[in-house]
C-alpha cells in the first residue's frame, strides 16, 4: 500500500486518504503542535504554502499531542487557533500518533528517511517535517528547528514543483 492510500481524517472528521489531500502533487508533511515553543513555524509553513500552491504544493499539518501534550486541544480549539493565530489555510487532519505502537500508518514507511543531518527513526519533536513527491516517495526530511524559510528546505520544495 501507498503512503498515499493511508486512511485519515481532515480536522473536521471527514474521511479522506492522505493522496485525497494532496490530490497527488508534492506535500510537505508536518507533525504540529499548539502550545510548543516551535508553534510559530505556523507562519512560514503558510507562506511556503502560498507561494507554492500554484504549482500544486501544499503542506499538510499532522497534530499530534506526543511530545509533553503540547497538543491537547479538541479539532475545533485546533482549528481555531490556527486560523485565527496563524491564517492556516492549508489541509490539517484528525491528531495523530507519530511513534510507539499506536503510530499512524502514514508515518510507519516516513521514520526510515534520515533526516538533513544523516539520522534516521522516531520522530523527535513537534515540526518534524517530510517532503513528499506526487507519487508518495519521501524525498527529504528535516528536523524540528529547520524552520520553513531554511534555504535547503525551500530549495527542496522548488526542485519538486519545477
Amino acid at each position: 500500500m501507498s503512503i498515499l492510500d493511508a486512511p485519515i481524517a481532515r480536522l473536521d472528521g471527514t474521511a479522506t486518504t492522505l493522496g485525497e489531500i494532496t490530490g497527488g502533487k508534492p506535500a510537505l508533511l508536518v507533525n504540529v503542535a499548539s502550545k510548543c515553543g516551535l508553534t510559530p513555524q505556523y507562519t512560514g509553513l503558510e507562506q511556503l504554502h502560498e507561494e507554492y500552491a500554484g504549482a500544486g504544493f501544499t503542506v499538510v499539518g499532522l497534530p499530534c499531542n506526543q511530545f509533553l501534550g503540547q497538543e491537547p486541544g479538541s479539532a475545533e480549539e485546533i482549528a481555531e487557533f490556527c486560523s485565527a493565530t496563524y491564517g492556516v489555510s492549508f489541509p490539517m487532519t484528525e491528531k495523530i500518533e507519530v511513534n510507539g505502537d499506536d503510530r499512524h500508518p502514514i508515518y510507519q514507511g516516513l521514520v526510515d528517511t534520515p533526516n538533513e543531518q544523516g539520522e534516521a527513526g522516531d520522530v523527535t519533536w513537534n515540526f518534524e517535517k517530510f517532503l513528499l513527491a506526487g507519487d508518495g516517495t519521501v524525498v527529504a526530511r528535516f528536523s524540528p528547528g529547520v524552520v520553513p524559510e531554511d534555504p535547503a528546505l525551500v530549495d527542496a520544495v522548488k526542485a519538486i514543483t519545477a
